[in-house]
C-alpha cells in the first residue's frame, strides 16, 4: 500500500486533475490510496463564507456562488456531458452547505467552522473519482471521516489513535485504488472536525501508520523539500535526503512542506515520506528515513510572519518562577496561542506566539494583571538550521532585531 497525497495547487483546475491521472500512470496506482485536498484556494473561499454567517449574512449566497462557479468551470472543462450525474452530486453537497447554515444555531466559530470549510475536500474528491472512473481507472471514493476519529477541539483536534485504527482496519479494502478527503475527521457525535490548515498531510501519515503502508508521497509544485522557501528567499536548493529527527525539528519551527504532526506516525513504523514534484513526477525530489542529518548540509532557513513578540516582567521586581511560568503556559494554551520562542531572566520573560485565532485582546488584560507587559505585533521570527556566520549576517542586513537565541545547531532571531 502507498499513500499519494495531492495538495490544493496540484488540482486547482482541470489541467491539474488531468496531471493528476499523469502522475498516477507514470508511477503506477495499484494498491495506492489518494488523499486529496480542496481544489485551489477553495479553503481560503469557505473561511469567507464561514467569516459572512457570522458577520453578514446577506453576503453567503454571493460568497457560495463564487465557490460553486469554479468548480462548475472546472466539470464542464473534465465532462463533456453537461448531464453527467457528477453535476448532481457537486450541487447536492453546496446545497448541504446552505442546509447546514440555515438550521445551525451553535455560535461556537470553530465548530461551524469544522462543518463548513471540509466542503471544499469532499467536492475535489468527488470530481476526481467520478473523473478518473469516467476515464477507465476504477477507484473507490472513502469519506475519511468515517475512519479518522477525534475529540471535539474544533480546528485543533487530538486523534483517537486506538479507534481510528479499528475503524481502518476493518473499513479499508487495500486491493483497490482508494481516494479520500484530507484534513478531515469526526468526533464522537460524528460531526466533522478538521486537523488544522495543511492537515492533509497528516492524514496522509495517520493512514499510512495504520495500515502498514510501505511509504507517503506528498506531490508538490516544488521538486522537493527545499532549504528555504523561494517566496521570501532568492536562493534556494533542494535537499535530497532528510532524517525523521531532522525534519521533525524543521517541522517544529516552522517548515512549510512538511505538517509538524506528520512525522511521529511515520518515524514510529519507519515509514518513508517522500516530497516530489507534480510537474516532474520521475524526478527524485526529497526522501524522509532513517538517517543521520541533511544531505546537502546546508543552512535551512524557516521564517513565520506575523508574529506577536510578548515581553513580560514582575510587577514588584520579584523573580519570574516555575509557578508564574506555569500559570502563563496554561494561559496560552487555554487562548490558543502557539509558543516559537520563550527566553527568560530573572525578572522577565520573552515568549513569541502565532496568534492565530485572533485572541490576543482577550489575553492582553489577563496578563497585564499580572506582570508588566510590552509587546510588538507584526514581527517576524527567524530560524536558521545548520546556521553560519553568512547565514546570520544576510538576515540581520537592514532589519532590527528585538530578540535572539543561538544554540549548537539553531539560531532564532525576532525582527521588526
Amino acid at each position: 500500500m502507498r499513500i499519494f497525497k495531492f495538495g490544493g495547487a496540484s488540482v486547482k483546475n482541470a489541467q491539474g486533475v488531468r496531471n493528476l491521472v499523469k502522475v498516477l500512470s507514470e508511477t503506477g496506482h495499484e494498491k495506492a490510496l489518494l488523499v486529496v485536498s480542496a481544489m485551489g484556494k477553495t479553503t481560503n473561499a469557505m473561511e469567507a463564507i464561514v467569516n459572512a454567517y457570522f458577520e453578514d449574512k446577506e453576503q453567503i449566497k454571493p460568497a457560495l456562488q463564487e465557490t460553486i462557479d469554479f468548480h462548475n468551470e472546472i466539470l464542464s472543462d473534465l465532462f463533456e456531458n453537461s448531464k453527467h450525474p457528477i453535476f448532481g452530486k457537486v450541487k447536492s453537497l453546496f446545497d448541504e452547505v446552505l442546509g447546514f447554515l440555515a438550521w445551525n444555531k451553535s455560535p461556537n466559530y470553530n465548530f461551524v467552522y469544522d462543518q463548513v470549510v471540509g466542503y471544499g475536500e469532499l467536492v475535489s474528491t468527488t470530481i476526481i473519482n467520478a473523473y478518473l472512473n469516467e476515464i477507465g481507472i476504477q477507484n473507490n471514493w472513502l469519506d475519511v471521516r468515517n475512519f479518522i476519529k477525534t475529540d471535539s477541539s474544533y480546528r485543533d483536534v487530538s486523534v483517537n489513535w486506538e479507534r481510528t485504527q479499528e475503524k481502518i482496519s476493518q473499513g479499508i479494502d487495500q486491493k483497490k485504488l482508494n481516494i479520500t478527503q484530507g484534513f478531515l475527521g469526526s468526533d464522537d457525535n460524528n460531526f466533522t472536525t478538521t486537523l488544522g490548515r495543511e492537515g492533509s498531510d497528516y492524514t496522509a501519515a495517520i493512514l499510512a501508520y495504520c495500515l502498514n503502508a510501505n511509504s507517503v508521497t506528498i506531490w508538490k509544485d516544488v521538486p522537493g523539500v527545499l532549504n528555504a522557501d523561494p517566496r521570501y528567499f532568492e536562493e534556494t536548493r533542494l535537499l535530497n535526503k532528510i532524517s525523521y529527527r531532522e525534519a521533525i525539528e524543521l517541522a517544529f519551527y516552522g517548515a512549510s512542506v512538511i505538517h509538524p504532526k506528520t512525522l511521529q506516525p511515520l518515524q514510529q513504523k519507519e515509514i518513508p515520506l517522500h516530497v516530489k514534484s507534480f510537474i516532474n513526477p520521475k524526478d527524485s525530489g526529497t526522501t524522509v528515513g532513517k538517517g543521520i542529518g541533511i544531505e546537502p548540509e546546508v543552512p535551512c532557513f524557516i521564517v513565520k510572519k506575523d508574529q506577536v513578540l510578548m515581553e513580560l516582567s514582575s510587577l514588584d521586581f520579584s523573580f519570574i518562577v516555575e509557578n508564574s511560568i506555569g500559570e502563563l503556559f496554561k494561559l496560552l494554551h487555554e487562548y490558543k496561542m502557539k509558543v516559537g520562542l520563550i527566553q527568560n531572566s530573572a525578572i522577565s520573560f520573552s515568549v513569541c506566539v502565532d496568534d492565530r485565532f485572533g485572541r490576543l485582546n482577550e489575553l492582553l488584560p489577563l496578563l497585564k494583571g499580572r506582570f508588566k507587559v510590552v509587546y510588538h505585533e507584526g514581527v517576524s521570527l527567524y530560524t536558521i538550521r545548520h546556521f553560519t556566520d553568512k547565514a546570520i549576517d544576510s538576515l540581520q542586513n537592514g532589519r532590527q532585531v528585538l530578540l535572539e537565541q543561538r544554540g549548537t545547531e539553531t539560531v532564532q532571531l525576532i525582527v521588526k
